[in-house]
């Protein structure tokens, strides 16, 4: 059997309603994570605005200004913990958003990979004589791709856990800061 142009313009068809089927998958997932974002955000922002009314309220009941500095004092530490909490869930939402997208980046390049190496065999068989070295190079430079592809995904994971340690870290500093400060005060 030999490789016609239908075969690669079947190829072709094929690895490009592939890449819409990608391309709709990774549409799908970032708009699942700004839906939880929003959510997360609108949430924040009602309890917020509940939580300030109230601490208002509060403030405005106050007897003496000794009474205030107390109610002050004792929202610190609480504010605190929701900043926290709100860091780990927008961490959490952005750690899971990426995974879904590198997930479906390695499932689509290694779809891929199989269809070119599959190309590449079946036009391999059909290759007149001598034409073995540029079958080998051929091959040499999709794999060559592939590793560069594995080194950039291996190091974008590292930036995203070095992200995710660092916000960790800040978030940690600040809530030890606010208990220091609420101690102080006390």
């Amino acid at each position: 059997m030999t490789t016609t142009p239908e075969q690669f313009i079947a190829a072709t068809k094929a690895n490009l309603e592939a890449q819409f089927a990608s391309v709709a998958a990774l549409n799908k997932k970032a708009f699942e994570g700004l839906e939880q974002l929003m959510t997360l955000n609108v949430n924040a922002a009602k309890a917020s605005l509940e939580e300030s009314t109230a601490a208002a309220k509060q403030l405005l009941n106050a007897k003496d200004p000794q009474e205030f500095f107390n109610l002050t004092s004792a929202q610190v530490q609480p504010a605190a913990e929701k900043v926290l909490a709100y860091s780990r869930h927008l961490t959490s939402i952005a750690t899971a958003t990426q995974q879904e997208f590198t997930k479906a980046v390695e499932t689509h390049i290694a779809d891929t990979n199989t269809k070119v190496i599959g190309l590449i065999d079946e036009v391999t068989k059909n290759a007149p004589a001598g034409s073995e070295q540029a079958v080998v190079a051929l091959k040499t430079v999709v794999g060559n791709i592939n590793a560069g592809y594995e080194q950039l995904s291996k190091t974008a994971k590292q930036a995203q856990q070095t992200l995710e340690d660092n916000l960790n870290k800040a978030t940690q500093q600040f809530t030890q800061a606010a208990e220091k400060a609420t101690a102080k005060k006390k």
